[in-house]
Formats: C-alpha cells, sequence, structure tokens
C-alpha cells in the first residue's frame, strides 16, 4: 500500500469524524437526542472530558494526561505508519493501523482545540470533583471555555438496540435494568476499535505472508559432503 493511499484513508476518516461532530456541537443542545433508526440508533450529543466511551479520571491533569498521550501516540503512529510502508506489509495490516491512527487523530484534534473554538463545554469543578454541564448551543468563538489540551471529545453515536430487565434470580443485578448497547461513541472511537479488532482477527494472516516473503538465508561450510560422509 503506497503513501498517498494511507493519507487518503486517515483524511476520510478524519473529515467525516470532525464533520459529524462540528454539527453535532452546533446544532445539539447537551443530551439531546434524535432517532435516526427508530430507538435503536441515535444521535445523542454528550461531551466526554476522558477516553473512549465515556472512561475518564484525574478531572483537568487526568484530562491533559489523556491529551498529551494522544499526542504522543499519534507522533509514534506517523512514524509507525511509514515504516510499515517502506517494509511492504500486509495492505489488510498498514490498512487497520490507518484505522487506528485516523481514530487517535480525530480524538486529539477535539481535545486539543475544541475548548478553544467554542464557546461553551463542559467545565470542572474542583469543588464537587465533577464536570458542570450547560444549555444552549455552543457556537465558534475568540474565547473558548477550555485552554490549549483541556477540551472535550464529541461523542453522538448511541445504540440502544435491546433494553430489558435482569431476571429477579441473578446474582448482584437481578431486577435492575439493562441495556445493549449503552456506550456513545464517535466515528473516531469506531474507527480505532475497527482498526484493534481486525488486526486481533486477522494477525495470522496478516504476519503469514510477512514470514513467507522473508528470505531464508542458507549457511556455507567447508565441510566435504558426499556419500562416504552421510552413510554413519
Amino acid at each position: 500500500m503506497k503513501a498517498r493511499q494511507v493519507t487518503l484513508i486517515i483524511l476520510l476518516v478524519v473529515l467525516a469524524d470532525q464533520a459529524l461532530k462540528l454539527y453535532v456541537k452546533t446544532h445539539f443542545h447537551l443530551n439531546e437526542a434524535h432517532k435516526v433508526l427508530g430507538s435503536g440508533f441515535q444521535l445523542y450529543f454528550v461531551e466526554n472530558p476522558g477516553m473512549a466511551y465515556g472512561w475518564k479520571f484525574g478531572g483537568n491533569w487526568g484530562k491533559f494526561a489523556l491529551t498529551v498521550f494522544r499526542l504522543a501516540a499519534v507522533i509514534f503512529g506517523t512514524w509507525y505508519l511509514g515504516r510499515l510502508i517502506k517494509q511492504h506489509y500486509h495492505k489488510g495490516f498498514i490498512f487497520c493501523a490507518a484505522l487506528v491512527y485516523a481514530g487517535a487523530l480525530g480524538n486529539l484534534i477535539d481535545s486539543s482545540f475544541y475548548g478553544l473554538i467554542f464557546d461553551k463545554g463542559m467545565t470542572f469543578d474542583p469543588l464537587f470533583n465533577g464536570y458542570n454541564s450547560y444549555s444552549g448551543l455552543a457556537t465558534f468563538t475568540n474565547h473558548g471555555y477550555a485552554s490549549f489540551l483541556h477540551g472535550n471529545v464529541v461523542d453522538m453515536l448511541y445504540f440502544p438496540v435491546i433494553r430489558g430487565q435482569f431476571p429477579s434470580w441473578v446474582p448482584f443485578w437481578g431486577g435492575q435494568d439493562f441495556e445493549f448497547f449503552q456506550p456513545i461513541f464517535n466515528l473516531a472511537d469506531a474507527s480505532i476499535s475497527s482498526g484493534v479488532i481486525s488486526i486481533l482477527l486477522f494477525q495470522r494472516r496478516f504476519f503469514k505472508q510477512r514470514n513467507t516473503n522473508e528470505p531464508h538465508h542458507t549457511v556455507e561450510t567447508g565441510a566435504l559432503v558426499n556419500d562416504e560422509s552421510q552413510v554413519s
């Protein structure tokens, strides 16, 4: 796979991810939901100050650490993708690596710049160790709601396909409501997950071709090889 093909894949994922995020951020109120395909697929606007699928830790310092980690991952990924292309790894493996890279880059854009370019966003309140919500639609501004590297990631893809209640006989969760699939995520998260899962599922195929293409070197010796030397 050539470098320009990998670049195109990354650009398509990042542009699609950012287009949907910018639309939802500027047209949805926080926690507003709209059905796309019935109740099983919704656009549900939430802001995520932490990792993928809503996981978070550590308040502002945790958010800053996660953003720096994303930045380091993108820098490393740039070098690693170049290495994969130069060494002619399996096209499928390069494609999956490009998906992971594009997802990391998409979320890095949010956490690095959204706090600077939008007037509204969730902000951390150390008094109760949580994040403050906000009302109204966000708009572009020169005075953002947070500093560089402290923005929130925009999530909106929600698939509550199955909703129900655990039977009373189920230990610990008996009688409680359950929902599948509960996390709300974005296209960047989906790109990362798709890339990682595909690598895990097809790793034998990806690296089998790599191993068969590697040259096998023979060892030359000065020993005499004839019929007599082969008979013990």
